[in-house]
């Protein structure tokens, strides 16, 4: 792509920060904005980029996101292979349309996970056949071969987390070889994400825990990867005095078959807790998991009729649900960021979180706006409950401390701010490097 073209938008006047507004291609291999991060961060960074000044493309795969008003949506179908009722099928012969989708097949027949390339090759296509029509690429952790390839605008890359942790927690909840060996085969695809992240020439993340997980466990150089926090939708996450507070009641959002998510250690710690303050009860925002760890603790410890799982409820009943608890908490083993924390944060609901990854980033000092326990255990995570629901001056104070933690520090509009920067930034050096390699071009023609 030439210098001009980069530094060249069709669109008139100026962003709020003055300069030109860009046109931004975000890429998404998952887009589900209701279950896990990256489709909550499409959703609410690309609205905030809008209303900067900016045009947004999202251009993703299924589950396809939802958005805000303002963004559009380009639909670049995989095949699939792991949507509900039916995960893990066959496609029929007439599915299948190229290569691409015979790959996807042939990876999910032998336990990996294709997505992430499949989708890069998907994109790399598609971008090639629209050169020129953007200014900036914007990758959603997807870090597939295809995004390597020259895709006609600089490249930005998010990487909340690297999967490699997932990977290894998942490791050693395994109970024997053979399910080890399915792990391995499954999260095969995390060697490709290193290979093609340390070829990136410029990475952001959420954290500053996460910017060390990927110089360490991807082999980024420290220069490349740059902190931008992402954060709540504070009018939406806002505090409602009108939401009866339900004695008891302690809330979290988490995947119960997830090892990451901790979910386990929070049932383990409300059986040690319900011992002394009976009223304790659990709402899960996931699915429930029917075997397990987590069922089986439930079923061990008679928690039947106080765990409940929800699904598939509305943006609204989802932060009525958060402000009606005593408690949020966040029980991770591990987070690149905490997206829940910061969410139940801006409510004014007192927060319970362990102190895996980057979650102190987030949920800030111990005893100030929040309460902290180490990672996997119970037994601190029943005490700090306890202490809460005993406490209501205690809830008051974390939870106001936390919201104004929220206010100043994570929001989208803040996240949206800082995003631009790099991309600019990333115009810029490409700006560079294409007047670079001209020159040297010339000398050389002159020489001859």
């Amino acid at each position: 792509m030439s210098a001009e073209a980069m530094v060249t938008s069709p669109f008139a006047g100026s962003a709020t920060d003055g300069d030109r507004p860009l046109r931004i291609a975000l890429l998404t291999y998952k887009g589900n904005p209701f279950c896990g991060g990256q489709g909550v961060y499409v959703r609410h960074l690309a609205r905030e980029l809008v209303r900067l000044g900016h045009s947004v493309e999202v251009i993703g795969a299924q589950p396809y996101p939802v958005l805000d008003t303002g963004a559009t949506l380009t639909e670049l179908p995989s095949l699939d292979l792991y949507r509900q009722p039916d995960p893990f099928r066959t496609p029929k012969r007439g599915e299948y349309r190229d290569w691409i989708d015979a790959v996807e097949v042939a990876t999910m027949w032998t336990g990996g996970f294709p997505e992430p390339l499949t989708f890069s090759l998907r994109a790399r296509r598609h971008l090639a056949s629209r050169a020129g029509e953007f200014d900036v690429i914007h990758d959603n952790q997807t870090l597939g071969y295809g995004l390597l390839a020259d895709l006609g605008a600089p490249l930005v890359t998010t990487i909340h987390h690297p999967i490699t942790v997932d990977r290894q927690l998942d490791l050693d909840a395994a109970k024997d070889r053979r399910r080890r060996a399915s792990v391995r085969r499954w999260y095969a695809f995390t060697r490709m994400q290193g290979r093609v992240a340390r070829r990136l020439p410029s990475v952001l993340t959420v954290s500053g825990s996460s910017q060390q997980e990927i110089a360490h466990h991807l082999g980024v150089r420290d220069d490349r990867i740059h902190v931008v926090h992402i954060g709540a939708d504070t009018d939406l996450w806002s505090p409602d005095a009108s939401v009866a507070e339900v004695p008891g009641r302690i809330v979290t959002t988490s995947s119960a078959d997830v090892p990451l998510k901790g979910l386990v250690h929070l049932v383990e710690a409300l059986a040690k807790l319900r011992t002394d303050q009976p009223e304790a009860h659990l709402v899960v925002v996931g699915k429930r998991a029917e075997k397990g760890p987590v069922a089986r603790a439930i079923e061990t410890y008679g928690l039947q009729d106080a765990v409940r799982f929800v699904k598939g409820i509305t943006d609204t009943e989802l932060v009525d649900l958060v402000r009606s608890a005593q408690i949020a908490c966040v029980p991770s083993l591990y987070e690149g960021f905490s997206l829940p924390a910061a969410e139940a944060m801006a409510t004014g609901t007192p927060l319970v979180a362990t102190t895996g990854g980057a979650i102190p980033e987030v949920s800030g000092p111990d005893g100030e706006t929040c309460l902290a326990v180490p990672p996997g255990d119970a037994g601190a995570l029943a005490g700090a409950l306890g202490r809460l629901l005993g406490d209501a001056e205690l809830r008051a104070r974390l939870g106001g401390a936390g919201r104004e933690r929220v206010l100043t520090r994570f929001t989208w509009a803040k996240a949206a701010e800082g995003t631009v920067a790099h991309y600019r930034a990333a115009i810029e050096q490409a700006v560079a490097g294409t007047s670079r390699t001209t020159a040297r071009t010339s000398r050389t023609a002159r020489t001859r």
